[in-house]
């Protein structure tokens, strides 16, 4: 067979071709590998101390036990798959609960409450043992704008707390600062009280930060305000001598200009290439998002559309990148109106009404957010955390039967595509049904033993990549 082009000129286009392509991986190298925690808590620095994430738990568990005592409740008030079969009687309910108690997973799988159950009990396990997964000591918005010896002795204080919880294993798994941001006004104070607590805390370790410690770096609109922290990132590990790129940094989205500059360009990648590798995450900021466009308070909410649309276009200019996104936060506490132990029926059922419409609007925000592809969010008190799990929880739990059979064919086929019923499912598809097992797995919805139904060993699904796994199957 005659050919036309030749093996040196074929060799020379596609080397051309493979530097071109090398570069475009290296800026998107697709998702890490890394765990990403399904919220991060913010509270004051002033408030912080070395054990308030385990306080944090301990407040979220008895909010829970109020006011959803059992499982039956809970699927009541967030009407989850199956409530209206649910018993109402207390008796009937203890009578189901021993039943479900008493079965394997398997046979809970066949009941009709097995999706109630199964949230309630696995937001009950997270609460005692890891409740909050990631906090931020915050020195912007949930601290404010003080005195400067005020937030001089704060910023002592809660690296001096850090400090000591590190030391008791009291913290959570993921945690960092939220300074004030570099715009004109503040970036003096942003600079020092990063300064005073990092210097103070490495005084305390010995020059060592907590596991996946990161400083978030508020209303960042241009690269110069990331610039700017990248190199006192750099100062501040050539004089404490830590190993270069140790410090960590998260951006928010929380202005219209960090959506679309002067230019009408999105400047999202361009701020994120200017963090020079540290750059880990980009938060979604509700309330002063909102705010830039215009928005009343009154309708200020996650649900808002325009915070669809910055979800979207952060989500274009990042895919790919490996830079985790999270959403922001729901400003709707479930805390009843009255306190006291000896309140009347009227004023407990009062309290009861107002924590479960709470519960509403922050399960109802979570489970946009999860299904918009944002796996992460902001909560803002420690009653807000069932609700999280909540809705966690029965994201994963509710599609796994469907996943696990969907991905399974896919899997055995080992083909280009397959059609599952009456849903087609592509390559693609089939790496967004490993990734809903690899994030179920990381939030603790699924156990890997669960994750293993769908046909593929654990070193497969941590591979991440369905087109290797494929590939490998196909080579045996």
């Amino acid at each position: 067979m005659k050919l036309s082009i030749s093996e040196s000129d074929k060799t020379a286009l596609l080397n051309t071709l493979g530097t071109a392509n090398i570069e475009f991986q290296k800026k998107y190298p697709g998702d890490k590998p890394d765990r990403q925690a399904v919220h991060t808590v913010y509270g004051g620095a002033n408030l912080f101390k070395a054990d308030t994430t385990v306080k944090m738990g301990e407040i979220a568990l008895k909010n829970l036990q109020t006011y959803a005592p059992n499982f039956v409740t809970l699927a009541n008030v967030l009407k989850l798959d199956g409530y209206e079969h649910l018993p109402h009687l207390e008796s009937d309910i203890a009578k189901l609960t021993a039943k479900l108690d008493a079965m394997t997973e398997a046979e809970r799988k066949e009941e009709t409450a097995w999706l109630a159950y199964s949230v309630y009990n696995k937001i009950v396990k997270k609460l005692q043992t890891e409740a909050v997964e990631d906090f931020r000591i915050d020195f912007e918005d949930g601290f404010g704008n003080r005195p400067d010896a005020e937030e001089d002795a704060t910023a002592v204080n809660a690296a001096n707390e850090l400090a000591l919880g590190m030391a008791n294993g009291t913290i959570s798994p993921f945690i960092g600062i939220r300074i004030k941001p570099f715009t004109e006004d503040l970036k003096a104070r942003g600079v020092r009280t990063l300064d005073i607590f990092l210097s103070t805390l490495f005084e305390k370790t010995d020059g060592k930060l907590p596991d996946n410690f990161v400083v978030m770096l508020p209303k960042v609109t241009i690269p110069e305000q990331v610039v700017t922290l990248v190199n006192l990132f750099e100062i501040i590990e050539k004089v404490n001598n830590l190993p270069a790129g140790y410090l960590k940094m998260e951006t928010m989205v929380e202005a219209t200009q960090i959506v679309m500059d002067d230019e009408g360009r999105n400047p999202l990648f361009r701020i994120i290439k200017a963090s020079q590798g540290r750059c880990i995450a980009a938060h979604f900021g509700t309330y002063d998002y909102t705010a830039s466009c215009g928005i009343t308070a009154k309708y200020q909410t996650m649900a808002h559309s325009v915070c669809d649309f910055a979800h979207h276009m952060t989500k274009v200019a990042l895919g790919g990148t490996g830079i985790f996104l999270s959403d922001g936060a729901t400003n709707v506490m479930p805390i009843g109106p009255h306190r006291g132990d000896n309140l009347s029926f009227e004023q407990l059922k009062e309290n009861r009404d107002s924590v479960h419409n709470a519960w509403k609007t922050g399960y109802t925000h979570t489970m946009h957010s999860l299904i918009n592809g944002m796996y992460q969010g902001w909560d803002l008190n420690p009653a807000q955390l069932p609700m999280r799990y909540a809705a966690t929880y029965n994201f994963f739990l509710s599609s796994y039967s469907d996943a696990v059979f969907r991905l399974k064919t896919f899997v055995e086929r080992a083909a280009i595509s397959t059609l599952t019923g009456d849903i087609f499912d592509d390559a693609a598809t089939g790496q967004g049904l490993l990734n809903f097992f690899l994030k179920a797995m990381n939030c603790g919805a699924i156990t890997e033993e669960e994750a293993l139904a769908t046909g593929l060993t654990l070193d497969e699904i941590r591979s991440r990549s369905f087109f290797r796994i494929l590939e490998g199957r196909r080579k045996k």
